[in-house]
């Protein structure tokens, strides 16, 4: 999945369960300016950062890295 898409994802799941970047980026251990750069697609997640966000947000991986059909 390309950067642009996964950052779109992770906002739309972020604000979906009601959290700030603030909130997403302290839980996950990274700063608001990387986790801005993720949600507008200049920054690619690393696998670890991904699976804790996923955890927080309380999804599975692959509902953040596909979208349903």
């Amino acid at each position: 999945m390309d950067n642009k898409r996964m950052g779109m994802r992770v906002r739309a799941f972020r604000k979906l369960k009601g959290y700030t970047q603030q909130e997403l980026a302290d839980s996950v251990g990274i700063s608001l300016a990387v986790l801005g750069a993720v949600e507008r697609g200049n920054r690619r997640l690393e696998d670890q950062i991904l699976n804790k966000i996923a955890d927080f947000l309380e999804i599975t991986v692959e509902e953040l890295a596909h979208p349903a059909p």
